[in-house]
């Protein structure tokens, strides 16, 4: 994939780019790319995932940690692009500001988008936010480092 911008990238596609799997992979669809500095999509929140038994069983709600990690992958498509398939990994180097605003609920779409701040190669800062409907519902400063 160019580093062009790019308008959708399906689940299968997004498989190949990043490692994540059942019951982790929390990118349903990428609905916009620019370059290598943003981008954007959703992660359908449904009843059917089985962490909803345990969080919380009177009244679901969608952990503000897995917020966190789908704002972290879909910036992981998004500099994951660059590198082979399979070469590298980007892993967590830091999560700063996270900052929760509304409660996420089975139903919900939460749209994601991520704005590369800072970008070293191997080591990149990025802003990931969340909303539901147009409602800001979560933040955070995000840090990866790419490795073999």
């Amino acid at each position: 994939m160019s580093n062009n911008d790019v308008n959708v990238i399906n689940i299968e596609e997004i498989k190949k780019i990043i490692p994540h799997r059942y019951p982790f992979l929390l990118v349903d669809r990428v609905t916009e790319v620019n370059g290598y500095e943003s981008i954007k999509g959703y992660k359908n929140i449904t009843y059917n995932e089985a962490l909803f038994q345990g969080h919380f069983p009177r009244q679901a709600v969608f952990p503000g940690v897995l917020i966190i990690e789908a704002m972290a992958q879909l910036g992981a498509v998004l500099i994951m692009r660059r590198f082979p398939v399979d070469e590298r990994l980007a892993f967590f180097a830091g999560i700063d500001k996270a900052r929760f605003k509304r409660p996420v609920i089975p139903g919900d779409r939460l749209d994601l988008e991520v704005n590369v701040t800072r970008d070293r190669g191997n080591f990149v800062v990025m802003e990931g936010k969340a909303y539901v409907e147009g409602v800001f519902a979560a933040s955070a400063i995000l840090s990866s480092a790419v490795a073999k």
